[in-house]
Order: C-alpha cells, then structure tokens, then sequence
C-alpha cells in the first residue's frame, strides 16, 4: 500500500475498511499504553511512539480522512513486531545466543530499515508534497518519521554493539585454533 501511494491519494476520505482498522488498532494502542505505563515496561520514546500513533488514529478517525497514511504508518511501524516477540521468546528459552538469534535480529534491522525508514520516507514525502492534508496531519508525520529514527539510531548501535562482539569472539577462536596448529608442528625449510 505505501509503495504505490501516490501523493494525489494522501488526505482522501477514509474508507469503511480504513475506519475498521483505525478502531482495532486505536483499541491496541490504549491498551498497550496503558500496560506500558501501569507495568512501567518501555521508555519515553516508545510512549511517544504510542501517544503519537493513538493521536493519529483520533485524527484520522474525527476529520473522516487521511486514513490510507495512517493506516500504512501504523502499518509500517508494527510490521516489525513479530521480530522483536521472536526475539523474547528466543532469550526467553535460552536460545537467543544462537544462530536463529542472530538471523531475527539481521531480519529486525533490515525490516525496521527498509520500511519504517526507507517507504517511510517515500510516505513522507507524499504527504508533505500533496496539498491535501491539513498541516497538523503534515506535523503528525513528520513527528512520527523522528521517532522512527530515534529508535533506528537506538537499533544500529546495538547492531554495532553485537556485530563488534561477534567480530571478537571469532577472532579469538580463531587465533586459538591457529595456535594449536601451528603448536609444535615447524616447518621444515
């Protein structure tokens, strides 16, 4: 939807199936803002991200239009969420440190990268070129585009973090087993 969204149809009346959605995932949001403020489980960024996400939805809901964005924002920012309850439930059962640990956090970066930065910025553009939308929509947007960098600049310094890591330990495992092959077996020149 976000890759052939055209700035002509940003700002458009919602659909009853946009509407749909917009209600379900309002519902998520309350909730899980509230889990998250009672259980005191996330930071302020990923409470601006709800706070934020939960806005857009009133929004989009009330003026009756904007829904195909917000839907794909939504859309864009949760599509990465089954990567990060993989990711729990790995570590949970002691198998995050592990090859299948590895390659949920390589999907989780690209994922995160390719859509909520990089359609993400596509969408962005289309809302801010259209002159559809009210300029408080163009705001919200551009607020949530931030916050998906915020936590894409938290994301690479983990993944630099656990890459480095990595590099170390192979490389340790390697000049070890280098060292006992070479241990006691000379050359003969």
């Amino acid at each position: 939807m976000a890759l052939g969204l055209l700035p002509t149809q940003v700002g458009a009346p919602n659909t009853p199936l946009q509407v749909h959605v917009l209600c379900l995932t309002l519902g998520y949001f309350i909730f899980d803002l509230g889990w998250c403020i009672y259980f005191q489980s996330e930071g302020a960024l990923m409470l601006a991200h709800h706070t934020l996400s939960i806005l857009g939805i009133i929004m989009a809901l009330v003026l009756g239009e904007s829904g195909t964005e917000v839907n794909a924002v939504l859309f864009g920012s949760e599509i990465t969420n089954p990567l990060l309850q993989m990711r729990w439930f790995l570590r949970e059962t002691g198998h995050y440190h592990s090859f299948t640990g590895d390659v949920v956090d390589f999907l989780f970066v690209a994922l995160f990268t390719g859509v909520r930065i990089g359609v993400g910025a596509r969408l962005l553009f289309c809302e801010m070129v259209s002159p559809t939308p009210r300029w408080f929509v163009k705001a919200g947007g551009v607020a949530m585009y931030a916050v998906s960098w915020c936590f894409m600049v938290s994301i690479w310094r983990f993944a630099w973090k656990k890459s480095i890591k990595k590099y170390h330990a192979w490389r340790s495992r390697w000049s070890e087993e280098w060292q006992r092959k070479l241990n006691g077996h000379l050359k003969a020149h």
